[in-house]
Protein backbone atom coordinates (compact mmCIF):
# COMPACT_ATOMS: atom_id res chain seq x y z
CA UNK A 1 0.00 0.00 0.00
CA UNK A 2 1.28 3.50 -1.12
CA UNK A 3 2.11 5.84 2.03
CA UNK A 4 -0.64 8.82 0.06
CA UNK A 5 -3.22 5.43 0.42
CA UNK A 6 -2.20 4.75 4.12
CA UNK A 7 -2.23 8.43 4.71
CA UNK A 8 -5.91 8.76 3.73
CA UNK A 9 -7.10 5.82 5.39
CA UNK A 10 -5.78 6.87 8.64
CA UNK A 11 -8.37 8.14 11.14
CA UNK A 12 -6.17 9.96 13.28
CA UNK A 13 -4.43 12.24 10.37
CA UNK A 14 -7.73 14.24 10.36
CA UNK A 15 -6.86 16.58 13.28
CA UNK A 16 -9.30 16.03 16.39
CA UNK A 17 -9.45 19.73 17.55
CA UNK A 18 -9.66 23.07 15.94
CA UNK A 19 -6.98 25.61 16.25
CA UNK A 20 -7.86 29.17 17.91
CA UNK A 21 -5.54 31.44 16.94
CA UNK A 22 -6.56 34.12 19.92
CA UNK A 23 -4.40 31.85 22.39
CA UNK A 24 -1.27 33.04 20.07
CA UNK A 25 -1.55 36.42 19.39
CA UNK A 26 1.20 39.05 19.81
CA UNK A 27 -1.26 41.50 20.93
CA UNK A 28 -4.94 40.89 21.92
CA UNK A 29 -7.91 41.46 19.63
CA UNK A 30 -9.82 45.09 20.21
CA UNK A 31 -13.34 43.97 21.84
CA UNK A 32 -16.85 44.00 19.94
CA UNK A 33 -18.75 46.71 20.82
CA UNK A 34 -22.72 47.33 21.68
CA UNK A 35 -23.76 49.99 19.07
CA UNK A 36 -25.98 51.50 21.69
CA UNK A 37 -24.47 51.53 24.81
CA UNK A 38 -20.60 51.64 22.62
CA UNK A 39 -19.28 49.53 25.98
CA UNK A 40 -17.83 45.87 24.92
CA UNK A 41 -20.87 42.80 24.54
CA UNK A 42 -21.40 40.35 26.03
CA UNK A 43 -22.65 36.66 25.29
CA UNK A 44 -25.74 37.24 26.19
CA UNK A 45 -25.93 40.24 23.55
CA UNK A 46 -25.05 37.89 20.91
CA UNK A 47 -27.85 35.50 22.02
CA UNK A 48 -30.87 36.19 19.61
CA UNK A 49 -28.40 35.15 16.30
CA UNK A 50 -26.15 32.29 17.76
CA UNK A 51 -26.25 29.19 19.86
CA UNK A 52 -24.02 29.59 23.08
CA UNK A 53 -21.46 27.04 22.35
CA UNK A 54 -20.50 28.77 19.39
CA UNK A 55 -20.51 32.26 21.26
CA UNK A 56 -18.41 30.70 23.58
CA UNK A 57 -16.22 29.81 20.88
CA UNK A 58 -16.53 33.12 19.44
CA UNK A 59 -14.85 34.85 22.56
CA UNK A 60 -12.44 31.71 23.75
CA UNK A 61 -8.63 32.17 24.14
CA UNK A 62 -8.05 28.20 24.32
CA UNK A 63 -5.33 26.90 21.69
CA UNK A 64 -7.77 24.02 21.07
CA UNK A 65 -11.11 23.48 20.60
CA UNK A 66 -12.72 20.09 20.39
CA UNK A 67 -14.09 18.74 17.36
CA UNK A 68 -17.48 17.44 18.11
CA UNK A 69 -17.54 13.02 17.04
CA UNK A 70 -20.72 14.28 15.20
CA UNK A 71 -18.96 17.00 13.09
CA UNK A 72 -15.60 14.36 12.18
CA UNK A 73 -18.09 11.54 11.34
CA UNK A 74 -18.99 14.04 8.07
CA UNK A 75 -15.93 15.52 7.83
CA UNK A 76 -14.80 11.77 7.00
CA UNK A 77 -16.87 12.03 3.94
CA UNK A 78 -13.89 14.22 2.65
CA UNK A 79 -11.14 14.72 4.68
CA UNK A 80 -8.54 14.82 4.86
CA UNK A 81 -8.74 16.83 1.33
CA UNK A 82 -5.97 16.13 -0.60
CA UNK A 83 -2.60 18.38 -0.93
CA UNK A 84 -1.04 18.45 -4.35
CA UNK A 85 2.19 19.44 -5.59
CA UNK A 86 1.47 21.43 -9.35
CA UNK A 87 4.70 20.01 -10.85
CA UNK A 88 3.43 20.66 -14.61
CA UNK A 89 2.49 23.98 -13.39
CA UNK A 90 5.84 24.42 -12.32
CA UNK A 91 6.97 23.08 -15.59
CA UNK A 92 4.92 26.03 -17.68
CA UNK A 93 6.16 28.59 -15.63
CA UNK A 94 10.00 27.67 -15.70
CA UNK A 95 9.81 28.72 -11.67
CA UNK A 96 12.92 26.57 -9.55
CA UNK A 97 9.34 27.26 -7.07
CA UNK A 98 7.79 24.25 -5.35
CA UNK A 99 4.15 24.75 -5.95
CA UNK A 100 1.49 23.17 -3.51
CA UNK A 101 -2.25 23.68 -3.03
CA UNK A 102 -4.66 22.25 -0.54
CA UNK A 103 -8.00 21.50 -2.42
CA UNK A 104 -10.64 21.95 -1.15
CA UNK A 105 -12.89 21.38 -4.03
CA UNK A 106 -13.47 17.82 -3.34
CA UNK A 107 -16.31 18.46 -0.19
CA UNK A 108 -20.31 17.94 -1.37
CA UNK A 109 -20.48 21.40 -1.82
CA UNK A 110 -17.38 22.10 -3.59
CA UNK A 111 -15.80 24.27 -1.03
CA UNK A 112 -14.08 24.56 2.09
CA UNK A 113 -17.42 25.99 3.51
CA UNK A 114 -18.81 22.68 4.76
CA UNK A 115 -15.73 22.82 7.36
CA UNK A 116 -17.64 25.21 9.17
CA UNK A 117 -21.36 24.84 7.95
CA UNK A 118 -21.34 21.47 9.19
CA UNK A 119 -20.16 22.84 12.85
CA UNK A 120 -22.45 25.21 13.24
CA UNK A 121 -25.43 23.50 11.74
CA UNK A 122 -24.56 20.95 14.49
CA UNK A 123 -24.18 23.24 17.18
CA UNK A 124 -27.49 24.81 16.63
CA UNK A 125 -29.34 21.71 16.13
CA UNK A 126 -28.02 20.32 19.80
CA UNK A 127 -29.79 23.81 21.48
CA UNK A 128 -32.83 22.73 19.64
CA UNK A 129 -33.21 25.22 16.44
CA UNK A 130 -35.39 24.58 13.79
CA UNK A 131 -34.61 27.44 11.18
CA UNK A 132 -31.04 28.66 9.90
CA UNK A 133 -30.77 32.68 8.05
CA UNK A 134 -27.98 33.29 6.70
CA UNK A 135 -26.39 35.36 3.16
CA UNK A 136 -24.56 34.02 0.64
CA UNK A 137 -22.78 36.01 -2.30
CA UNK A 138 -21.79 33.47 -5.11
CA UNK A 139 -23.36 30.88 -3.13
CA UNK A 140 -20.88 28.38 -1.71
CA UNK A 141 -21.59 29.43 1.24
CA UNK A 142 -25.29 29.05 0.58
CA UNK A 143 -25.02 25.74 -0.55
CA UNK A 144 -22.55 24.63 2.10
CA UNK A 145 -25.09 25.35 4.99
CA UNK A 146 -27.86 24.32 2.95
CA UNK A 147 -26.00 20.79 2.71
CA UNK A 148 -25.78 20.89 6.57
CA UNK A 149 -29.09 21.73 7.18
CA UNK A 150 -30.22 18.55 5.22
CA UNK A 151 -28.14 16.89 7.32
CA UNK A 152 -28.72 17.93 10.83
CA UNK A 153 -32.90 18.63 9.82
CA UNK A 154 -32.75 22.48 10.21
CA UNK A 155 -34.79 24.57 7.67
CA UNK A 156 -32.60 26.87 5.92
CA UNK A 157 -33.22 30.40 4.65
CA UNK A 158 -30.63 31.63 2.17
CA UNK A 159 -30.35 35.72 1.24
CA UNK A 160 -28.44 36.08 -2.45
CA UNK A 161 -26.67 39.07 -3.73
CA UNK A 162 -29.02 39.66 -6.72
CA UNK A 163 -26.28 39.98 -9.21
CA UNK A 164 -24.81 36.85 -7.89
CA UNK A 165 -28.35 35.22 -8.02
CA UNK A 166 -29.15 36.29 -11.78
CA UNK A 167 -25.12 35.34 -12.80
CA UNK A 168 -24.98 31.43 -11.11
CA UNK A 169 -28.50 29.58 -11.52
CA UNK A 170 -26.81 26.44 -10.77
CA UNK A 171 -25.77 27.25 -7.02
CA UNK A 172 -28.95 28.20 -6.71
CA UNK A 173 -30.51 24.95 -8.03
CA UNK A 174 -28.05 23.20 -5.50
CA UNK A 175 -29.19 25.14 -2.32
CA UNK A 176 -32.85 24.16 -3.80
CA UNK A 177 -31.43 20.80 -4.01
CA UNK A 178 -30.42 20.29 -0.41
CA UNK A 179 -33.46 22.06 0.31
CA UNK A 180 -33.10 25.37 1.53
CA UNK A 181 -34.63 28.33 0.40
CA UNK A 182 -33.18 31.14 -1.65
CA UNK A 183 -34.27 34.36 -1.90
CA UNK A 184 -32.54 36.95 -4.01
CA UNK A 185 -31.59 40.08 -1.93
CA UNK A 186 -31.94 43.11 -1.66
CA UNK A 187 -35.53 41.78 -1.48
CA UNK A 188 -39.48 42.69 0.19
CA UNK A 189 -39.29 39.90 2.80
CA UNK A 190 -37.71 42.76 5.04
CA UNK A 191 -37.69 45.94 6.56
CA UNK A 192 -34.16 46.14 5.37
CA UNK A 193 -34.48 45.12 2.03
CA UNK A 194 -37.37 47.15 1.12
CA UNK A 195 -35.54 50.33 2.57
CA UNK A 196 -32.99 49.68 0.45
CA UNK A 197 -35.18 49.06 -2.76
CA UNK A 198 -37.16 51.96 -2.08
CA UNK A 199 -33.67 53.79 -2.33
CA UNK A 200 -32.72 52.26 -5.67
CA UNK A 201 -35.06 49.83 -7.20
CA UNK A 202 -32.66 48.37 -9.43
CA UNK A 203 -30.21 47.33 -6.51
CA UNK A 204 -27.80 44.62 -7.08
CA UNK A 205 -27.44 43.84 -3.53
CA UNK A 206 -24.24 43.31 -1.45
CA UNK A 207 -23.33 41.07 1.41
CA UNK A 208 -23.88 43.93 3.56
CA UNK A 209 -27.11 44.07 2.78
CA UNK A 210 -27.98 40.40 2.68
CA UNK A 211 -26.67 39.95 6.34
CA UNK A 212 -28.96 42.70 7.17
CA UNK A 213 -31.84 40.72 5.77
CA UNK A 214 -30.96 37.24 7.26
CA UNK A 215 -30.33 38.90 11.32
CA UNK A 216 -33.43 40.37 10.98
CA UNK A 217 -35.61 37.80 10.35
CA UNK A 218 -33.35 35.29 12.88
CA UNK A 219 -33.81 38.61 15.68
CA UNK A 220 -37.51 38.48 15.05
CA UNK A 221 -38.20 34.34 15.38
CA UNK A 222 -37.12 32.97 18.50
CA UNK A 223 -36.92 29.37 16.90
CA UNK A 224 -34.46 31.04 14.19
CA UNK A 225 -30.71 31.35 14.39
CA UNK A 226 -28.44 33.56 12.02
CA UNK A 227 -25.12 31.55 10.52
CA UNK A 228 -22.06 33.27 8.95
CA UNK A 229 -19.71 31.74 6.40
CA UNK A 230 -17.08 34.07 7.17
CA UNK A 231 -15.39 36.94 9.65
CA UNK A 232 -16.42 35.40 12.74
CA UNK A 233 -13.62 34.31 15.05
CA UNK A 234 -15.53 30.91 15.79
CA UNK A 235 -15.56 30.86 11.37
CA UNK A 236 -12.01 31.13 11.17
CA UNK A 237 -11.38 28.92 13.89
CA UNK A 238 -13.13 25.94 11.89
CA UNK A 239 -11.24 26.24 8.98
CA UNK A 240 -8.14 25.87 10.44
CA UNK A 241 -8.58 21.91 9.75
CA UNK A 242 -7.30 22.99 6.36
CA UNK A 243 -3.79 24.16 7.48
CA UNK A 244 -3.87 21.28 10.32
CA UNK A 245 -3.76 19.22 7.52
CA UNK A 246 -1.44 21.00 5.09
CA UNK A 247 0.87 20.80 8.16
CA UNK A 248 0.67 17.53 8.58
CA UNK A 249 0.94 16.50 4.77
CA UNK A 250 4.04 18.51 3.81
CA UNK A 251 5.82 16.51 6.47
CA UNK A 252 5.28 13.81 4.49
CA UNK A 253 6.76 15.83 1.63
CA UNK A 254 9.43 16.81 4.07
CA UNK A 255 8.94 20.31 3.02
CA UNK A 256 7.55 23.38 4.65
CA UNK A 257 5.94 26.98 3.07
CA UNK A 258 8.11 29.77 2.90
CA UNK A 259 4.85 31.63 1.57
CA UNK A 260 1.38 30.89 2.00
CA UNK A 261 -1.63 32.05 -0.75
CA UNK A 262 -5.43 32.77 -0.11
CA UNK A 263 -8.09 34.51 -1.40
CA UNK A 264 -10.09 37.32 0.81
CA UNK A 265 -13.65 38.09 0.59
CA UNK A 266 -14.28 37.84 4.60
CA UNK A 267 -10.97 35.79 5.33
CA UNK A 268 -12.13 32.39 5.86
CA UNK A 269 -10.02 30.27 3.76
CA UNK A 270 -7.11 32.63 3.82
CA UNK A 271 -7.14 31.99 8.00
CA UNK A 272 -8.29 28.31 7.36
CA UNK A 273 -4.81 27.56 5.62
CA UNK A 274 -2.75 30.35 7.26
CA UNK A 275 -3.37 30.77 10.51
CA UNK A 276 -1.70 27.38 11.58
CA UNK A 277 1.15 27.83 10.08
CA UNK A 278 1.40 31.51 11.74
CA UNK A 279 0.21 29.62 14.86
CA UNK A 280 3.75 27.91 14.89
CA UNK A 281 5.75 31.45 13.93
CA UNK A 282 4.59 32.85 16.50
CA UNK A 283 5.27 30.11 18.68
CA UNK A 284 8.70 30.34 18.15
CA UNK A 285 8.49 27.86 14.61
CA UNK A 286 9.79 28.90 11.05
CA UNK A 287 8.57 32.45 9.67
CA UNK A 288 6.61 32.56 6.98
CA UNK A 289 4.71 35.24 4.57
CA UNK A 290 1.31 34.78 4.19
CA UNK A 291 -0.66 37.10 1.27
CA UNK A 292 -4.38 37.35 0.77
CA UNK A 293 -5.67 37.99 -2.36
CA UNK A 294 -8.48 40.80 -2.94
CA UNK A 295 -9.93 41.91 -6.21
CA UNK A 296 -9.47 45.39 -7.07
CA UNK A 297 -13.19 46.01 -7.02
CA UNK A 298 -13.52 45.45 -3.47
CA UNK A 299 -10.24 46.04 -1.82
CA UNK A 300 -10.96 46.00 1.67
CA UNK A 301 -7.41 45.16 2.71
CA UNK A 302 -5.65 47.27 0.61
CA UNK A 303 -7.70 50.47 0.58
CA UNK A 304 -10.33 50.10 3.75
CA UNK A 305 -9.40 51.88 6.56
CA UNK A 306 -9.19 50.05 10.13
CA UNK A 307 -12.07 51.22 12.64
CA UNK A 308 -15.05 49.75 13.86
CA UNK A 309 -18.07 49.78 11.76
CA UNK A 310 -20.95 47.60 11.33
CA UNK A 311 -20.99 44.45 9.55
CA UNK A 312 -24.25 44.89 7.53
CA UNK A 313 -25.82 47.79 5.28
CA UNK A 314 -28.73 48.03 8.20
CA UNK A 315 -26.59 48.02 10.97
CA UNK A 316 -28.46 45.26 12.65
CA UNK A 317 -24.81 43.90 14.06
CA UNK A 318 -22.54 44.28 16.84
CA UNK A 319 -19.76 46.94 15.85
CA UNK A 320 -16.20 45.09 15.59
CA UNK A 321 -12.63 46.83 14.71
CA UNK A 322 -11.92 45.22 11.07
CA UNK A 323 -10.37 46.63 7.97
CA UNK A 324 -14.09 47.69 6.02
CA UNK A 325 -14.32 49.90 3.06
CA UNK A 326 -17.94 50.77 4.59
CA UNK A 327 -21.22 49.24 5.61
CA UNK A 328 -22.72 51.23 2.97
CA UNK A 329 -20.36 50.44 0.33
CA UNK A 330 -22.08 48.13 -2.86
CA UNK A 331 -18.85 46.89 -4.75
CA UNK A 332 -19.71 46.31 -8.35
CA UNK A 333 -20.55 43.13 -9.74
CA UNK A 334 -17.56 40.66 -10.53
CA UNK A 335 -18.35 36.99 -10.53
CA UNK A 336 -16.13 36.48 -7.58
CA UNK A 337 -19.19 37.10 -5.22
CA UNK A 338 -18.22 35.86 -2.41
CA UNK A 339 -15.26 38.49 -2.27
CA UNK A 340 -17.64 41.59 -2.47
CA UNK A 341 -18.02 41.99 1.10
CA UNK A 342 -17.42 45.42 2.65
CA UNK A 343 -15.59 44.71 5.60
CA UNK A 344 -12.63 42.11 6.69
CA UNK A 345 -12.37 39.43 9.63
CA UNK A 346 -11.51 41.07 12.78
CA UNK A 347 -8.49 38.66 13.47
CA UNK A 348 -7.00 38.63 9.67
CA UNK A 349 -7.41 42.74 9.84
CA UNK A 350 -5.18 42.73 13.25
CA UNK A 351 -2.76 40.59 11.47
CA UNK A 352 -2.17 43.14 8.89
CA UNK A 353 -1.77 45.88 11.37
CA UNK A 354 0.55 43.90 13.04
CA UNK A 355 2.58 43.08 10.14
CA UNK A 356 2.26 39.18 10.57
CA UNK A 357 0.73 39.48 6.85
CA UNK A 358 0.43 41.53 3.94
CA UNK A 359 -2.34 41.98 1.31
CA UNK A 360 -2.76 42.50 -2.12
CA UNK A 361 -5.83 43.12 -5.10
CA UNK A 362 -5.52 41.83 -8.79
CA UNK A 363 -7.99 42.80 -11.10
CA UNK A 364 -10.52 39.45 -11.94
CA UNK A 365 -9.33 39.35 -15.87
CA UNK A 366 -5.46 38.84 -14.53
CA UNK A 367 -7.08 36.01 -12.18
CA UNK A 368 -9.35 34.58 -14.66
CA UNK A 369 -6.03 33.95 -17.02
CA UNK A 370 -4.10 32.84 -14.17
CA UNK A 371 -7.22 30.13 -13.54
CA UNK A 372 -7.52 29.25 -17.04
CA UNK A 373 -3.59 28.73 -17.19
CA UNK A 374 -3.89 26.56 -14.44
CA UNK A 375 -6.69 24.58 -15.48
CA UNK A 376 -4.90 23.69 -18.57
CA UNK A 377 -1.67 22.49 -16.46
CA UNK A 378 -3.38 20.66 -13.65
CA UNK A 379 -7.04 19.63 -14.77
CA UNK A 380 -8.78 21.64 -11.79
CA UNK A 381 -10.96 24.19 -12.87
CA UNK A 382 -10.77 26.79 -9.99
CA UNK A 383 -13.65 29.29 -8.70
CA UNK A 384 -13.69 32.60 -9.48
CA UNK A 385 -12.73 33.38 -5.76
CA UNK A 386 -10.37 30.92 -5.63
CA UNK A 387 -8.24 32.53 -8.90
CA UNK A 388 -7.56 34.82 -7.55
CA UNK A 389 -5.34 32.82 -4.80
CA UNK A 390 -3.70 30.98 -7.93
CA UNK A 391 -2.86 34.66 -9.34
CA UNK A 392 -0.93 35.61 -6.30
CA UNK A 393 0.84 31.88 -6.17
CA UNK A 394 1.79 32.23 -10.10
CA UNK A 395 3.10 35.69 -9.07
CA UNK A 396 4.86 34.38 -6.27
CA UNK A 397 6.43 31.62 -8.31
CA UNK A 398 7.51 33.96 -11.08
CA UNK A 399 9.09 36.33 -8.53
CA UNK A 400 11.39 33.06 -7.57
CA UNK A 401 12.26 32.58 -11.63
CA UNK A 402 12.99 36.38 -11.28
CA UNK A 403 15.74 35.98 -8.22
CA UNK A 404 16.61 32.60 -9.11
CA UNK A 405 15.47 31.11 -5.61
CA UNK A 406 13.70 27.93 -4.73
CA UNK A 407 10.89 28.51 -2.41
CA UNK A 408 8.25 26.43 -1.29
CA UNK A 409 4.87 28.05 -2.04
CA UNK A 410 1.16 26.83 -0.78
CA UNK A 411 -2.27 28.43 -1.63
CA UNK A 412 -5.70 27.45 -0.61
CA UNK A 413 -7.34 26.50 -4.02
CA UNK A 414 -10.95 26.86 -1.91
CA UNK A 415 -13.54 25.59 -4.51
CA UNK A 416 -13.85 24.33 -7.69
CA UNK A 417 -15.47 26.60 -10.74
CA UNK A 418 -17.88 24.21 -11.77
CA UNK A 419 -20.59 25.98 -10.74
CA UNK A 420 -19.32 29.23 -12.26
CA UNK A 421 -18.78 28.47 -16.27
CA UNK A 422 -20.64 31.24 -17.28
CA UNK A 423 -18.21 33.37 -15.99
CA UNK A 424 -15.64 31.80 -17.95
CA UNK A 425 -17.45 31.45 -20.70
CA UNK A 426 -17.91 35.73 -20.73
CA UNK A 427 -14.24 35.41 -20.07
CA UNK A 428 -13.27 33.76 -23.12
CA UNK A 429 -15.75 35.72 -25.00
CA UNK A 430 -14.36 38.87 -24.36
CA UNK A 431 -16.89 40.32 -21.92
CA UNK A 432 -15.35 40.22 -18.87
CA UNK A 433 -14.15 43.41 -17.86
CA UNK A 434 -12.30 44.71 -14.71
CA UNK A 435 -14.81 47.15 -13.55
CA UNK A 436 -13.96 49.79 -10.64
CA UNK A 437 -15.01 50.74 -7.63
CA UNK A 438 -16.25 54.50 -7.59
CA UNK A 439 -14.51 56.03 -5.33
CA UNK A 440 -17.05 58.98 -4.43
CA UNK A 441 -19.38 56.34 -3.50
CA UNK A 442 -16.42 54.51 -1.50
CA UNK A 443 -15.33 58.04 0.48
CA UNK A 444 -19.13 58.64 1.14
CA UNK A 445 -18.83 54.90 2.66
CA UNK A 446 -16.20 55.99 5.03
CA UNK A 447 -17.59 59.04 5.92
CA UNK A 448 -20.33 57.06 7.09
CA UNK A 449 -18.13 54.84 9.71
CA UNK A 450 -19.74 54.88 13.20
CA UNK A 451 -17.78 57.38 15.44
CA UNK A 452 -15.86 55.33 18.40
CA UNK A 453 -12.66 55.36 19.36
CA UNK A 454 -10.07 52.66 18.50
CA UNK A 455 -9.19 50.82 21.51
Amino acid sequence: MSDTVKYLLEEDRMPKNWYNIAADLPEPLAPVMHPGTGQPIGPEDLAPLFPMALIMQEVSTEREIEIPEPVRDVYRQWRPSPLFRARRLEKALDTPARIYYKYEGVSPAGSHKPNTAIAQAFYNKEEGVRRLTTETGAGQWGSSIAFAGALFGLEVDVYMVKVSYQQKPYRRALMETYGARCVASPSTETNSGRTILEQDPDSTGSLGIAISEAVEIAATNDDTKYSLGSVLNHVLTHQTIIGQEAIMQLEMADDYPDILVGCAGGGSNFAGLAFPFLGEQFRGGKAVRAIAVEPTACPTLTKGQYAYDFGDTGHLTPLVKMHTLGSAFVPPGIHAGGLRYHGMAPLVSHLVELDAMEARAYDQTECFKAAVDFARCEGIVPAPESSHAVRGAIAEALACKEEGQSRSILFNLSGHGHFDMQAYTDYFAGNLEDVQYDQGKLDAALAELPEIAAE
